[in-house]
């Protein structure tokens, strides 16, 4: 699939821009480009043209394209999805509502929940249930089954989200509900939670369900209306779609199952922080994904991304954990939030400088684009503190707006808190740099990681602006701005192997494994999620992962525990339970002497072969580089306006440094180097800053 002379595309559709790159063996272009909300697939398709023009290539030798998008998200942020009706056992249709019953916040009499994807009345109950163990208790009621299509027919409900209990058991009465839907309403999409997400704990099991069916049919249309446009444009490559987890899948799974593209563009960050980790030999990162709209924080651990099944989307009050919709599909474990080059900052009503979550995304944009954006963002700012170019922003595609911006953040900022333009634009980036440093310090201590540990990996369009800023917040010595930093994911989503990982949960305890019932299962799955990276990349060689998730007989929450390779077997079992026992010890500083393991839900991963590396070459001689112009830029840390040289990344060769206080300026973004620090460029392309003020790391 990746042979060396392939022409690949990536292209990253993210809140305010849009990100592309192509690449053959050593050859590599790109562009960002504004995104196109109304019709995303419009900025895509110029940039893909922009890049073959580079090369001077035609649509049809495209080889691969490689697709992430922030459809899905939007769609359930906004609430722009389907109209969805939800079918499931009787007396149980307020799982929805009821949810976990936990409050996010204990103290807070006003919070809100969030708002249902489907309203009381389009929830229906039909007699039938399954047990646990997957035995029939009571039939299916087919008349109910015809009552509650007509009902939602009567609504017009355009998907149909089917969830019962205990399906995961046993789907037979959800593929009975499903077949009755398609035969007597062949226009309705239908989802089945024994296919979405078949694992126990029905309401988080349900709300994925919900969410898949909500956004499937614009899923559907848009990736069936954008591969006719790519056809009719003369692409007649596979094309594929990053899903939250990091990997591949082919676009009729994407379509199948939209719910696992939702943090795609994120994924595609993390993939090449990783793959960055590995190449340099960093056995502790912090991946720094900035953005137009969000940044993304999270940690790389020995060249390995952290994974989850647990994942909230829309938050809908103060960014707490537990007031979002939650889905359960494998997903990169980080933290994202409102702060990007589009954040807008105002002054509150009790006068604090306050930066985001709102942004100005594309349109209108920051004001200094000049396309109807009135308020002030955090580009506004860079802009009036002189660290970006009006004159060459996005390759100089269009000039930036100074006096605007000006105007902007004085009469909005400044002169309400009778400040300085100055002061007020750097309380800007001051206000968005700590909400950023504080995410990174709570993820920090959620995950159990010393920040101080790690190296920086600073990309996205905004990041390298403030990743020596955020570093020095974070007691970190070194930040790392890998090449074509600006369009970084879209980098990653090119490293991304064809992947696919299916769960499923059977609950056994140690004392009662049925042990060739597991390994058929294991082996079921196993099949089917190699089918599906076969079906994208048929040359590939496999790489399979397997693991369980285990506890202690009575406990409410679970360890995933890596399942050994082959068979399991009694001997394979004992080493589970020293795995789990070990983990545990680890976690929680005990082991608890006599008690049963029960095993859970069991997944099983499939992925291709990742495209290989370049070897990282000796480290070059060192060079003083030689700088093409200068400019007066202010620094907040000493607070005073500095002559700031400024280099251009493509001329500078492997080896090069340069002192602070710098920028080195490059199409898609630009680095600030404060004093204080020095920046080298290695073999790779990847630039190096390291803070020579700071002590030695323990």
């Amino acid at each position: 699939m990746n042979p060396s002379n392939a022409l690949r595309i990536a292209v990253d559709i993210g809140g305010t821009f849009t990100d592309v790159v192509l690449q053959r063996g050593s050859q590599q272009s790109s562009t960002k480009l504004l995104t196109t909300p109304q019709a995303p697939e419009q900025a895509m398709v110029e940039g893909i043209l922009q890049v073959l023009a580079q090369v001077g290539a035609a649509p049809q030798d495209v080889d691969l394209l490689v697709h992430g998008t922030t459809l899905a998200t939007n769609a359930l942020i906004e609430r722009k999805g389907a109209r969805t009706g939800f079918i499931t056992n009787a007396g149980f249709r307020d799982v929805l509502a009821m949810g976990d019953e936990k409050r996010f916040d204990h103290y807070d009499l006003d919070l809100e929940k969030p708002a249902s994807l489907v309203p009381r009345q389009a929830r229906i109950g039909v007699k039938g249930r399954m047990t646990a163990q997957g035995k029939i208790y009571e039939p299916l009621c087919m008349d109910d089954v015809d009552r509650a299509i007509a009902s939602l027919q009567s609504q017009a409900i355009e998907a149909v989200a089917v969830g019962l209990l205990h399906a995961y058991a046993n789907p037979e009465h959800e593929r009975a509900v499903a077949d009755r839907v398609r035969a007597l309403w062949p226009a309705a999409s239908v989802c089945n939670s024994s296919e979405v997400c078949p694992e126990i704990r029905e309401f988080e099991r349900f709300s994925t369900t919900v969410a898949n069916a909500y956004v499937q049919p614009l899923m559907s249309r848009y990736l069936q209306a954008l591969q006719e446009r790519l056809q009719a444009l003369g692409l007649r490559c596979p094309l594929f779609l990053v899903t939250s987890g990091g990997g591949l899948t082919t676009l009729q799974t994407a379509m199948r199952f939209p719910i696992r593209l939702v943090e795609s563009g994120p994924a595609g960050g993390a993939t090449l922080s990783a793959s960055l980790s590995n190449q340099l030999g960093l056995k502790q990162a912090l991946s720094f994904d900035m953005g137009g709209t969000t940044a993304k924080i999270c940690f790389i651990t020995d060249g390995q991304v952290e994974q989850s099944r647990r994942f909230e989307v829309a938050r809908a009050w103060k960014n707490l954990k537990g007031s979002g919709w939650p889905v359960r599909i494998p997903v990169t474990e980080m933290v994202e939030i409102g702060a990007g080059g589009g954040s807008i900052g105002r002054v509150d009503r009790i006068g604090r400088i306050v930066v985001g979550p709102d942004s100005a995304a594309a349109l209108p944009g920051p004001v200094c684009f000049g396309r109807g954006g009135q308020l002030a963002t955090v580009t506004d700012a860079q802009l009036v503190l002189g660290r970006l170019d009006p004159e060459r922003f996005a390759a100089g595609r269009f000039q930036l707006d100074l006096p605007a911006a000006q105007q902007a953040i004085a009469e909005q900022v400044a002169q309400v808190q009778s400040l300085d333009l100055t002061w007020a634009a750097g309380g800007i980036l001051e206000i968005v740099e700590e909400n950023m440093a504080n995410a990174a310090r709570v993820h920090a201590i959620e995950r159990g990681k010393t920040l101080a540990q790690c190296t920086l990996i600073a990309f996205g369009g905004a990041a390298p602006l403030h990743a020596a800023a955020m570093a020095r917040r974070l007691d970190i010595r070194e930040v790392v701005v890998p090449k074509d930093a600006g369009v970084g994911s879209a980098v990653g989503f090119l490293l991304s192997p064809v992947a696919f990982e299916m769960v499923r949960s059977l609950r056994m305890q140690e004392a009662a494994l049925d042990l060739p019932r597991l390994n058929g299962m294991l082996a079921d799955l196993e099949q089917q999620s190699t089918q599906i990276v076969r079906q994208g990349d048929p040359a590939a060689r496999i790489e399979v992962r397997r693991w369980v998730d285990v506890r202690y007989v009575g406990q409410g929450h679970e360890l995933a525990i890596a399942l050994p390779e082959g068979p399991l077997d009694e001997r394979a079992i004992e080493q589970l339970r020293e795995a789990f026992e070990s983990r545990y010890e680890r976690q929680y500083g005990m082991r608890i002497a006599g008690v049963a393991l029960e095993f859970l839900t069991w997944t099983v991963s499939a992925s291709a072969q990742a495209p290989a590396l370049p070897a990282r070459p000796h480290a070059p001689e060192p060079t003083p580089a030689q700088a093409q112009a200068q400019r007066q830029v202010f620094d907040a840390h000493t607070g005073q306006w500095l002559m700031h040289p400024v280099y251009l990344r493509t001329a500078l060769a492997a080896g090069a440094w340069l002192d602070g206080p710098a920028l080195v300026a490059e199409e898609q973004t630009t680095t600030v180097v404060p004093q204080g620090w020095r920046a080298s460029l290695d073999g790779l392309g990847h630039l190096h800053l390291i803070d020579s003020t700071a002590p030695p790391a323990a």
